[in-house]
């Protein structure tokens, strides 16, 4: 099969760790007989630096007329230093969430058992933890009309405003994501409080009938939060809304011990992206020390959930396992003898190309 995808290396040490990611998927195109065409398009402090726009036109048809986006990386402390930049590359990111519709974010959690030491809870509180946040992205707090000062600015006004139709296409992500693994939907909201989060759970309730397989419950936030440090393991796909996911999502990332290891997916109606979750990370650009196993793993989401390979996703997220169990690893995560960038996305595709 042929597959177009948009590559959006963006900054700091964005193209490394997509040289690796492009590494380990044309291993997969030659494992499997598929052939991957990868488009390249400008995003974030380099597209500004080349047009005066972190998100282009030209980038945007790019993702447009791609299967499926891989992203890596957006920031620049060149922008961090001047808080009244009036363009700054993380505008690209929004921008692009916004113009290709992308609603839902899509956050895995997996704790590796040869890496649990890593977190900060106790090995029994994380052990088996896998799960899932799905976070509404275009609605709530971070979009509601009106937004404004009042009283001379003494008085601030935020909106949280969603409708039905936002929470059912968000709920099917959930519901459907459920399904492929252990068919458990946990909505998170405030419904004792927010008006909002009535709604949402009103609208939950009636569609679960029509998800027999699916067992649902409900959580008021503050609990989640806790549920998530007590019991993480506890969770399978949590569903929730824009700024309690934002919270939730950030928390939970914490237990694995390594932002290094998490890949993340925003979905559209037509368009997926996916992306590592963490950020630039200037200070190690250029140094062959940034770890490139989240935006491989973002890889292998993109061919389950985007291109529909399922083996083929499966056998990266095998290769990345045998890189764990063997110490293939980059000098952020513990290891006798630490390995480069590419040594690491190199194992990956070799492990793959063995499969």
């Amino acid at each position: 099969m042929d597959y177009t995808i948009a590559l959006l290396s963006g900054d700091g040490i964005g193209p490394e760790i997509m040289d690796e990611a492009v590494k380990v998927l044309e291993a997969v195109a030659q494992q499997f007989g598929h052939h991957f065409t990868f488009h390249p398009g400008l995003i974030g402090g380099v597209a500004i630096r080349e047009t005066g726009n972190p998100f282009p036109d030209e980038t945007a048809q790019i993702c447009r007329e791609a299967d499926a986006i891989l992203f890596g990386a957006i920031g620049d402390p060149k922008y961090d230093r001047d808080p009244d930049a009036k363009i700054r590359p993380e505008q690209g990111l929004l921008a692009m969430r916004r113009e290709l519709g992308l609603f839902a974010n899509i956050r895995p959690l997996r704790v590796y058992k040869e890496l649990s030491t890593l977190s900060p809870l106790k090995e029994d509180r994380v052990a088996g933890t896998d799960l899932v946040i799905v976070r509404e992205l275009t609605g709530g707090l971070y979009f509601g009309e009106p937004r404004e000062l009042r009283d001379n600015g003494r008085v601030a006004v935020d909106t949280c405003l969603y409708s039905i139709s936002e929470i059912e296409r968000i709920a099917r992500v959930a519901f459907e994501l459920a399904r492929l693994r252990r068919k458990k939907v946990t909505l998170v909201d405030k419904a004792n409080v927010l008006e909002t989060s009535r709604l949402w759970r009103r609208t939950v309730k009636q569609m679960a009938p029509g998800y027999p397989d699916i067992e649902v419950d409900f959580l008021y936030v503050d609990n989640a939060a806790m549920q998530l440090i007590l019991n993480p393991a506890r969770f399978d796909v949590i569903l929730t809304e824009n700024l309690f996911g934002d919270i939730l999502s950030d928390e939970s990332s914490v237990i694995s011990g390594s932002i290094g290891l998490l890949p993340s997916a925003s979905i559209g109606e037509d368009a997926a992206l996916f992306e590592p979750i963490h950020g630039s990370y200037p200070e190690g650009t250029g140094k062959s020390i940034a770890n490139p196993l989240a935006t491989i793993l973002s890889a292998a989401m993109m061919l389950r959930m985007a291109l529909h390979l399922g083996e083929e996703a499966t056998s990266v997220e095998q290769a990345v396992n045998q890189a764990i169990q063997n110490e293939i690893l980059t000098p952020d995560l513990p290891t006798r003898h630490p390995k480069t960038t590419g040594e690491v996305g190199n194992f990956v595709a070799q492990a793959i190309s063995g499969y």
